[in-house]
């Protein structure tokens, strides 16, 4: 006997009309119902043909035709009606509307045109017995599930992408790049799930069975795959913890890992290091490793150590003095965090001090140029008072017992013939 879509007690088979029927009802009883339907539900139709004088065959052929051609009237009405709310909802401000309207296009038309199919199908069942337009109800229900999900699922990507884009008056509406990126994958996975199991009870399957099945399965399942769960839950703790997000530099002192995160994925995180390699990281990692966010500091350190000469020592406490009011007055310098410019320590050929400070700005280009232009302004200050800065040097001391025996040898030397 063909299987059919079996029907429980009370079920919608078609359109509006409802049975009271068990589990234990013949198939051929529910056959015999749908033929029923799909006569009654052509029967107008039918007669419109018949006042034509169509008969047979070609009144079949007809009726389909005229479901066609309504199909595609409808499905053109639709589009250029759409295509007209597009672009009036583009003029709002509010993006919500453009994403409903734009993720609804598509399977709108496709709607229609599965309508208009189905409904042809069901006029050719009519005048048939073959077992295989009892398939015609289950698809009909599957594509109605398919299209849903296929416009909930591009509703979702495109609110994710607009929420991303969009601006913001103040930095505080913004939101975060990869708090938008995990919750849009979490919504996608739990439509799709939702849908899988809505599909199965669909086709007849016991939910309880397959959710019973995966309870049992999901234990073979995690020792066999637990290197891959590792990294999705790995992922999923970079979702909430958020220790950096997508655009952020960071970097690893326990493996080799520096760069730009550049995506972050279920099972990897892509950065993208200084010389322009990818580097794929599987999130499982980052749970293991200490991770070092740069991006996120306050405020860039300058710390340097700068040595005078020692026949310089009477300049250097001016000298350190107009360095510390130099970087007080300097417009790039945080003034009011940690500041020392002190001296340190006497060096082998050199007395050293040195300069602590932050900056104001965390770009790592624009730091460079801060900290080059208070550079220069020591090495000023250093000229300004007579000093300069000391280089590597060594002293000789010649005992004088060795100094004026070699005067004897060079008096004593014959000179050239």
């Amino acid at each position: 006997m063909d299987r059919v879509a079996p029907l429980a007690k009370g079920m919608t088979i078609a359109g509006g009309s409802r049975l009271a029927i068990s589990a234990d009802t013949p198939t051929e009883f529910v056959i015999i119902k749908r033929k029923e339907y799909e006569v009654e539900n052509s029967v107008n139709l039918e007669s419109v043909v018949t006042q034509l004088g169509l008969q047979g065959d070609t009144a079949m052929a007809v009726q389909v035709f005229v479901v066609v051609f309504v199909a595609l009237a409808l499905n053109l009405i639709v589009l250029r009606v759409m295509t007209h709310i597009v672009k009036r909802v583009k003029e709002t401000k509010n993006f919500w509307d453009d994403v409903l309207v734009l993720a609804a296009r598509k399977p709108i038309s496709i709607l229609i045109w599965m309508v208009g199919i189905s409904w042809a199908a069901d006029i050719v069942a009519a005048g048939s017995d073959a077992a295989i337009f009892g398939a015609i109800a289950p698809i009909r229900e599957m594509s109605v599930i398919v299209l849903l999900v296929w416009f909930v699922v591009d509703f979702i990507k495109r609110a994710e992408q607009e929420l991303i884009k969009r601006e913001v008056e103040n930095e505080e509406d913004a939101v975060d790049e990869t708090t938008v990126f995990a919750i849009g994958k979490l919504l996608r996975l739990s439509v799709i799930i939702t849908a899988s199991l809505v599909m199965l009870q669909t086709l007849g399957y016991s939910i309880s069975g397959v959710l019973a099945f995966g309870g049992i399965g999901g234990i073979a399942i995690g020792f066999a795959a637990k290197d891959l769960l590792a990294n999705f839950f790995g992922g999923l703790m970079v979702y909430l913890d958020r220790p950096f997000a997508v655009g952020d530099w960071v970097r690893s002192s326990d493996r080799s890992i520096e760069g730009t995160v550049e995506h972050i994925g279920w099972r990897l995180t892509r950065i993208r290091t200084f010389d322009k390699r990818p580097l794929y990281v599987p999130n499982g990692i980052f749970a293991n490793i200490t991770v070092e966010n740069p991006s996120r500091m306050t405020n860039r350190r300058i710390y340097e150590t700068i040595g005078l000469r020692y026949q310089d020592s009477a300049q250097l406490e001016p000298i350190i003095n107009d360095v510390k009011a130099m970087l007080q007055a300097h417009d790039e310098i945080a003034s009011d965090l940690t500041m020392i410019v002190n001296f340190n320590a006497y060096g082998p050929s050199s007395l050293d001090f040195f300069v602590y400070t932050f900056t104001k700005t965390t770009d790592w280009v624009y730091f460079h140029e801060v900290k080059q232009d208070v550079l220069l302004k020591i090495l000023a200050i250093i000229a300004e008072h007579g000093a300069d800065v000391a280089f590597p040097t060594s002293t000789v001391h010649i005992p004088e017992a060795v100094h004026l025996e070699s005067e004897a040898l060079a008096v004593s030397a014959p000179g050239p013939a």
